[in-house]
């Protein structure tokens, strides 16, 4: 998962990117960067290892003028975690500089890998991102829209892109809609309206003061060149499959996603869940802080048990399940939580989770209740177990990484060393998710795959980089 951002039409594009990957900073911690365009058309480039803020500050954005830009944050789901692969990309083209930022990925990106190197190219990456670029220099088409289209007809998966070539901002995504992709304008819309904004979430438009114009739906492919906004034709329509994953974990509250109140979808995922598992006997129910509080506040509203903060978690810690590594996920479980004994101690409370991945935070989380005194802990799941790797852009690499996938729910339960365990159901899900239920992927919950999966996609997810030490 990545957050991307796309600016234009602003003295200082640098600045406002900046805001904006700070608001989606817990869409990748890895790597984050900005590519910035000026007046006469020179682009210049920053990327570095590590959270924005440890990228950025004043110095470094003082140095990237011009009123066009994009960003990225990382955390990776092909290609290592090193400054090569770190985004956004940029590269000399015949029509201007060039510069991609990529949320998503590419299911067929190893075959096109392979047959571009045969051809000639040279990659400085392991991000299936990098193969864009390449299809994009390599077609021989003369206007930049359809370079662009060439390039995406050829590949597969899930894509939200932003795009600048020379002066002009692209922005398309995929056409099922795996990722989201909103686009703002600053300034209010009027005549004095000083410029565009595209990013991964709302939140990013709430923090940049840009006012929200629309969501991009599948296949949506726009032009941004100074104040005017164009949208081209749309690309080949395909069935929409947006990812029900970024409702239940990924996305931030306070955006809205899909056309949806992300905290309103949480909340009703937490009424399901105690219509589908209740708890009775219970003295409270509490929230594993914060992708779940509204999970939890929906389950108490539903049941009438109370609602309790008994977990407090220390915000300075990133999101243990986007660690890169599992040693250091590990480390970081230690750190994250600390039980509140008053509320707990000798207390028969529900723990309200969002997901089980690896299952290694859940059994941390649960010692360290009963260690506080907790009476009985039983443990509600908002999500169904998951079974499968998700291909499309989140971290879920390998079925035996996955507890779902080998383990039923009552060995789950004994693994996690609980009283009772209940996982909300996949219609359960799909119906706190709202709409039609065929808009949404949820392969990694059912199996239910939307492209084809390549059978050596698993290994080239993790490749050594070809030129890890490259500067940025």
């Amino acid at each position: 998962m990545c957050g991307i951002i796309g600016v234009t039409g602003v003295p200082d594009a640098s600045r406002v990117a900046y805001l904006g990957l700070y608001s989606l900073q817990h869409r990748g911690q890895e790597s984050s960067g900005i590519v910035v365009v000026d007046g006469q058309g020179v682009a210049r480039s920053h990327r570095g290892m590590g959270l924005v803020s440890d990228v950025f500050n004043e110095k470094v954005l003082s140095e990237l003028p011009g009123d066009v830009a994009i960003g990225h944050t990382r955390y990776s789901t092909a290609g290592t975690s090193v400054l090569a692969n770190a985004q956004p990309m940029l590269a000399r083209y015949r029509e201007g500089p060039l510069a991609l930022a990529h949320n998503g990925n590419l299911t067929n990106a190893v075959q096109l890998r392979s047959d571009l190197v045969t051809k000639g190219s040279l990659f400085q990456s392991s991000s299936d991102s990098e193969v864009l670029v390449h299809l994009i220099a390599r077609s021989e088409a003369r206007e930049p829209e359809d370079q662009l289209l060439d390039a995406l007809e050829r590949v597969e998966g899930a894509y939200s892109l932003v795009i600048t070539i020379g002066r002009t901002l692209y922005a398309i995504v995929d056409p099922r809609g795996f990722r989201p992709l909103v686009v703002g304008r600053l300034g209010g819309g009027g005549a004095g309206s000083r410029g565009w904004v595209v990013a991964s979430e709302t939140c990013a438009l709430d923090i940049t003061g840009a006012t929200l114009v629309r969501e991009l739906e599948p296949g949506a492919f726009i032009r941004i060149h100074g104040a005017e906004l164009d949208d081209l034709p749309a690309l080949p329509a395909k069935p929409h499959r947006r990812c029900v994953f970024e409702l239940v974990y990924f996305s931030r509250p306070d955006s809205t996603v899909f056309q949806r109140s992300v905290d309103g979808v949480r909340r009703a995922l937490g009424r399901e869940l105690a219509r589908e598992h209740p708890a009775a006997g219970t003295d409270c129910v509490f929230s594993v802080p914060d992708s779940s509080n509204a999970m939890a506040l929906g389950f108490s509203e539903e049941s009438g048990i109370k609602l309790e903060h008994a977990l407090i978690r220390n915000h300075y810690v990133g999101r243990t399940f986007i660690h890169p590594a599992q040693a250091g996920r590990m480390a970081k479980v230690k750190i994250k939580f600390n039980p509140v004994r008053e509320v707990l101690a000798g207390k028969k409370v529900v723990v309200v989770d969002d997901s089980i991945v690896r299952g290694t935070t859940s059994k941390a989380l649960v010692q360290l209740i009963r260690q506080a005194g907790a009476a009985e802990v039983h443990f509600r799941v908002a999500s169904p177990p998951i079974t499968g790797p998700c291909y499309y852009g989140i971290d879920t690499p390998t079925k035996a990484e996955l507890i779902g996938s080998s383990h039923d729910v009552e060995q789950i339960r004994e693994h996690l060393g609980v009283d009772t365990l209940g996982y909300l159901s996949l219609e359960g899900m799909l119906r706190a998710a709202g709409g039609n239920p065929a808009d949404f992927c949820h392969a990694c919950f059912s199996g239910d795959y939307p492209t084809e999966i390549p059978e050596d996609l698993e290994r080239a997810r993790h490749a050594a980089p070809l030129l890890a030490a490259l500067p940025s």
